[in-house]
């Protein structure tokens, strides 16, 4: 079969929760907030947080795991879409491959909350061309980077994976059919955990700087929006449709005040809304394939007809994809 007479199909999910469940209650007393005051600014309740022994590898395995039992396919390769691999070196993909009982290609990509996003893009690419089924994970363990005196990040960030396994069809009309991918440097410090990479190295003295930092929360909104829907209009133009085309929508969860902005301006009423955030906060990448894995495992398929999936990150990057289910 040629690559253009191939179609890809998302066959199967998984997802994982870490078992403590943090509530916003907890959070709120610790800062002397009236009770309410994170729901109304993010519309999370919840999140979870995983245990002190636990690594992403061990998030990301079982997830992993529980979208190929679905599917029974053997991938020939493995994404692993994280910001907080179990260490800067090696990868964390090779690993999981390795406890899944694998033998295939492994990478980890760093794409913070547009992640999964740009891992979806290439594995999809990777099954037209070799028609070989891909495994995308994305995970991280956000609770580890977040400073103990920091409401903005203690109120939003949250631990999880979640897992997609692509696998090649005969229907060449499956998958994507619109992929627009941004990125914008000059941002790069919108968003960011300073110190652990070449330009500032982590010290051993426990100098700080491992923390995520957000300095301007309300920039971030506005670039979030922006991006999000002047990506998505981009890759509904190339499809040929509009937002009324939609079927599903599924995004990035940062906070429910961006999911609204960016819905009511794309005009996306007509379409089912894939998210957890209420319950599970923002895993960054891990937020996209933990909401299409909750909803399978609800005994719900995606409907059928055109998807949008969209998100916005650190970086800055972004981007939008148009997917026929």
């Amino acid at each position: 079969m040629r690559w253009d007479e191939r179609g890809v199909a998302m066959a199967g999910f998984g997802h994982f929760l870490p078992e403590r469940r943090v509530e916003n209650a907890e959070i709120e007393a610790e800062f002397g907030l009236a009770p309410g005051w994170i729901e109304q600014r993010s519309g999370i309740r919840s999140r979870h947080y995983a245990a002190p022994g636990q690594a992403v590898s061990d998030l990301a395995i079982p997830a992993g795991r529980m979208a190929l039992q679905a599917t029974g396919l053997r991938p020939g390769l493995l994404l692993l879409a994280t910001s907080t691999p179990d260490h800067l070196l090696p990868p964390t993909a090779p690993l999981v491959v390795h406890h899944l009982g694998l033998d295939c290609g492994a990478v980890d990509l760093a794409g913070a909350c547009a992640g999964f996003l740009h891992a979806l893009a290439l594995g999809a690419g990777h099954v037209r061309m070799t028609g070989q089924p891909v495994l995308v994970i994305a995970a991280n363990i956000l609770s580890r980077r977040m400073a103990a005196d920091d409401i903005t990040t203690r109120a939003l960030f949250a631990d999880a994976a979640g897992a997609v396994v692509l696998a090649p069809t005969d229907d060449p009309r499956q998958g994507p059919v619109a992929t627009v991918l941004r990125s914008d440097g000059a941002g790069h410090g919108m968003i960011r955990i300073p110190r652990g990479g070449s330009r500032l190295p982590y010290d051993a003295t426990g100098a700080g700087g491992l923390a995520m930092q957000m300095p301007d929360g309300r920039a971030v909104f506005t670039r979030a929006v922006s991006g999000m829907v002047d990506s998505a209009r981009e890759a509904l133009t190339e499809a040929g449709l509009t937002a009324a085309d939609i079927r599903t929508w599924v995004a990035h969860q940062a906070n429910r005040r961006i999911l609204d902005k960016v819905g009511q301006s794309l005009g996306l009423d007509g379409a089912d809304w894939l998210g957890t955030l209420e319950r599970h906060g923002n895993s960054s990448a891990a937020t996209m394939p933990l909401a299409l894995s909750c909803h399978a495992a609800e005994g719900r398929a995606l409907r059928s007809g055109p998807a949008l999936l969209s998100a916005f990150g650190a970086g800055l990057i972004w981007g939008a994809v148009v997917w026929n289910t």
